[in-house]
């Protein structure tokens, strides 16, 4: 079926364009931003070559709703989303942090632990914790926001120090990040599920702190399933997980990680329809909404219309 792979529009007042992994964002006056979630998916990096249907409305629609579910924290960008593929916003100019909160022992930090650090972006961990444990309290690891390859892990005291982020803005990204952490903590379980870790990417706007981009997806996000939890932790047993962590797996079983040399294997259409049905299924168990999905008999046309008549009623007020 039809996926929305690119887009390629020309706006009133659209003063640059920016083709990220799977976002194509359009700036408008210098100050607004369009933001089309498109159907394009990236795993080690690497853009897969097919879309996947309905991906971006997924991840659209969930960041659309933890926004709201968190305004009353702190102000965010988001103005509207005329299309389930969309959202437009205020251009902030952002932190060139990542704000990684982690209230479990899981991923990038197991993995650091278990090489035997015990020390991770300046925050010490007890001993004798085992990968996917509740921590004794959410932690921040913060990272670099790299223009090309890879984040990299800082600790707060490196980002004073080098001038990246004030020591001011830098304790209320911190409070930020925990409440809205808290917050979403609340939501999940309420869904069945533990937000297990996320990112967060902040910015100022007239001088004011703002979150950007989107949160509590599962492209930014690792939920495992509360119920059964405990049993598996005290078994030893994996987690039962919610993220796209089962197309990296898929990759690695047909030997690809993104590494100089390889190939990316083929993506059926039984398999890219899988992958379809597992981002409704998270988007339904994350917000506890049914998925409508959109018409794509003319995505692209149905996309651009909703931008155009969103953008006359904003750049009239």
């Amino acid at each position: 079926m039809n996926t929305l792979d690119k887009t390629n529009y020309q706006f009133k007042n659209q003063s640059a364009f920016y083709k990220g992994k799977v976002r194509d964002v359009y700036t408008i006056n210098h100050n607004i931003l369009v933001m089309i979630a498109s159907d394009r998916i990236s795993a080690f990096d690497v853009v897969l070559p097919n879309g996947i249907p309905y991906k971006g409305q997924v991840l659209n629609q969930i960041a659309a709703q933890f926004l709201n579910a968190t305004k009353d924290i702190v102000p965010n960008w988001l103005i509207s989303s005329p299309h389930p593929n969309v959202s437009i916003g205020k251009m902030c100019e952002p932190f060139k942090i990542e704000m990684v909160v982690r209230g479990y022992l899981a991923g990038h930090a197991a993995r650091t632990y278990q090489s035997g650090l015990r020390n991770i972006c300046g925050v010490t961990l007890p001993e004798g914790l085992k990968e996917n444990d509740k921590l004794p309290f959410p932690i921040i690891t913060p990272t670099t926001k790299a223009s090309k390859g890879h984040d990299e892990d800082i600790s707060k005291e490196e980002i004073i120090k080098q001038g990246i982020v004030s020591k001011e803005h830098y304790e209320q990204l911190e409070k930020y990040s925990l409440a809205i952490y808290a917050r979403g903590q609340e939501i999940s379980n309420k869904m069945g599920l533990i937000l297990v870790d996320t990112k967060y990417e902040f910015g100022l706007f007239d001088n004011q702190i703002h979150l950007m981009d989107e949160i509590h997806t599962p492209d930014s996000s690792r939920y495992f399933y509360l119920e059964g939890y405990d049993e598996r932790q005290l078994k030893g047993v994996e987690q039962k997980q919610l993220s796209k962590e089962f197309v990296r797996k898929w990759l690695i079983e047909n030997g690809f990680q993104g590494k100089d040399g390889q190939v990316i294997p083929e993506m059926n259409e039984e398999w890219i329809n899988q992958i379809s049905a597992r981002y409704i299924e998270l988007f339904e168990k994350v917000t506890g909404h049914k998925f409508i999905k959109s018409n794509y008999n003319q995505i692209n046309k149905d996309v651009e219309t909703a931008i155009n008549l969103e953008l006359e009623k904003i750049l009239v007020n």
